[in-house]
């Protein structure tokens, strides 16, 4: 069930109209840090984490998990025992580039969330791991930073409340793999950033060994409107079981790609006129709905489809990152293939040897079928390959490989078969 026909009279609240937000006093101009002063002041801590329940958000960083009750899984208090919250703004996956947006037009927002988040789990330091390669938005983030600690609305006492909560901006190793949640704790440390195995889970046992939270920045940014707004207000935008405005990164070979605000639950063709239709007046062939890793689907497989988490499962894809990338029906399947699976060969961490030597026999498959030299047995090979990867490493990047491969080639197996040659078996004299 989705709420989101009324789009066309959605306000927008995560990138609002307003000219210089960016900037500190523009943002407490129009109620920034509101918010904040009031939960401070006359909310507990478990009142914040109940709300965040309540309003039904899930993470907008690809698992799609219960934002309310990730927090609640924070320990009880102990004396002397240091609790994290780390902000992933490592954004690095294939057609995603939300975040950055809400870095760059709306800054504030994402700085009250942390603070908002650090209080409702009774935390004092907040870790932002920024891509390394946002070099302008780093520095951005660093002036406004500034700004709000001058303003005393960071650090010791702040805003008068006798509450002491630090933001320390990071920047990011430039590599895909930190932005799994495990890797980015273990660059933040500043060792190379090989996924930990799971079980202790971050909660327990996190950066330097202490309970840790870990939010995507688009979530973050979702708390002081669930807290100012109210968590009833928020469950009742978009989609039923995973409401409120999302941010699509929309992407491919649309007339006005970009960034836009709706609500979760948009028709995925809602969304493709929204973006002016297809480029030159052509037909869509495929479209990639939430970042590169996520199951492609054909054109004929998206009618009636929303941007939620269970419609896309049904569709048998993924809301992922709601990175959504367009391809028209001059796409060639086999190298947009062979474009991804380098991307993920290049950027396995190589701790796991299933998701190290199986990314580089993908793309060395799939760069064969490309270069024309390739036979149909290597389209069952690489399917069998793909068994042999998911579900076997430390961290998802082998999933993240062979979804893409298996999916695309099941779904447009008549574009590899058309580039293959037939399979010629050996036999014995």
């Amino acid at each position: 069930m989705t709420k989101a026909g009324n789009w066309q009279s959605y306000e927008r609240v995560l990138l609002p109209p307003v000219e210089n937000l960016h900037h500190l006093d523009v943002y407490r101009a129009h109620g920034g840090y509101e918010t904040l002063k009031r939960v401070l002041k006359e909310l507990e801590p478990q009142e914040v984490t109940a709300q965040m329940k309540r309003s039904g958000l899930r993470g907008r960083g690809g698992a799609g998990f219960p934002t309310g009750l990730k927090w609640s899984f924070m320990p009880p208090v102990k004396p002397d025992v240091p609790r994290y919250l780390c902000c992933n703004a490592d954004e690095s996956e294939p057609g995603t580039f939300k975040d950055r947006q809400l870095m760059e037009y709306n800054p504030h927002l994402l700085f009250e969330g942390i603070l908002i988040a650090c209080y409702a789990m009774s935390l004092n330091a907040c870790y932002l791991y920024v891509r390394g390669e946002y070099a302008s938005w780093i520095t951005h983030l660093e002036e406004e930073l500034a700004k709000m600690y001058n303003a005393n609305l960071a650090g010791k006492n702040m805003l008068g409340t006798g509450h002491c909560m630090d933001i320390v901006l990071h920047k990011g190793a430039g590599a895909y793999i930190c932005g799994e949640e495990t890797s980015l704790m273990e660059s933040l440390e500043g060792k190379r950033a090989y996924p930990r195995i799971k079980p202790p889970f971050p909660a327990q046992s996190g950066i330097w060994g202490y309970p840790t939270t870990i939010n995507n920045v688009e979530t973050l940014a979702c708390a002081p409107l669930i807290l100012g707004k109210g968590a009833d207000w928020f469950a009742g935008i978009g989609a039923e079981k995973n409401p409120g405005p999302l941010l699509y990164g929309i992407s491919g070979h649309v007339n006005r790609p970009g960034v836009y605000e709706y609500p979760t639950g948009m028709l995925i063709t809602d969304l493709l006129e929204i973006a002016g239709g297809m480029r030159g007046s052509k037909k869509l062939k495929a479209l990639v709905p939430g970042g590169a890793s996520v199951p492609v689907l054909r054109a004929d497989m998206i009618e009636g489809v929303t941007m939620d988490v269970e419609s896309l499962r049904e569709a048998g894809s993924m809301l992922g990152t709601a990175g959504m990338l367009f391809l028209d029906e001059d796409t060639d399947m086999v190298a947009f293939l062979r474009r991804v699976a380098h991307f993920y060969h290049h950027e396995s961490c190589g701790q796991c040897t299933p998701c190290r030597e199986g990314t580089g026999w993908m793309e060395n498959l799939i760069t064969r079928i490309d270069d024309g030299e390739g036979n149909l047995r290597d389209l069952d090979l690489l399917l069998d390959l793909c068994d042999q990867m998911e579900g076997r490493t430390v961290c998802a990047l082998a999933d993240a490989a062979a979804w893409p491969v298996r999916n695309t080639i099941k779904r447009f197996r008549e574009d590899f078969e058309r580039r293959c040659r037939p399979a010629v078996w050996a036999v014995n004299a």
